[in-house]
């Protein structure tokens, strides 16, 4: 029997990364590379002093989400990057729900990150160089109140 591949449809693989979308406003975002999904605990150190163990203990503490980065290339009268940026006004931004998601080849979500209360703190345009040979890129940095992962 001839190994035509489609065994490979019942294995368990790894998800390619290079297959995804950013949605927010319902409006999607044709981005290049987003990273900074991160979360962590802070360790908190506790050692009371009548202990006779000479040593601390270690507990979870706060959680701490990193900021994410998105890249996208640059086009023509498309700011919404600058736009979203220019909406702070003296501590006042609109927060927005952003939606990461990792797609199969039929183009259906199969791992979803929900940013919850996201707002831009950095905006980048592209560098520019006269001998260059690269596509222009901006990027735009996001701090959020964390997320949830949601898998299909």
């Amino acid at each position: 029997m001839a190994d035509d591949g489609s065994a490979q449809t019942t294995a368990i693989w790894p998800l390619p990364k290079f297959h995804f979308q950013v949605k927010w406003d319902d409006t999607e975002l044709a981005f290049q590379e987003v990273s900074g999904l991160d979360i962590e605990s802070e360790a908190l150190e506790y050692r009371a002093g009548n202990n006779p163990v000479f040593s601390k203990i270690k507990m979870p503490g706060m959680i701490k989400y990193s900021n994410i980065t998105m890249k996208k290339g640059v086009f023509v009268k498309d700011n919404a990057l600058f736009d979203w940026f220019t909406e702070i006004k003296m501590n006042v931004i609109k927060r927005k729900a952003i939606t990461i998601s990792l797609l199969d080849e039929a183009q259906a979500p199969t791992m979803v990150w929900k940013v919850q209360n996201a707002f831009p703190i950095k905006v980048t345009g592209t560098d520019l160089k006269a001998e260059g040979n690269e596509v222009a890129v901006e990027s735009i940095e996001i701090a959020h109140e964390g997320f949830v992962i949601e898998n299909a």
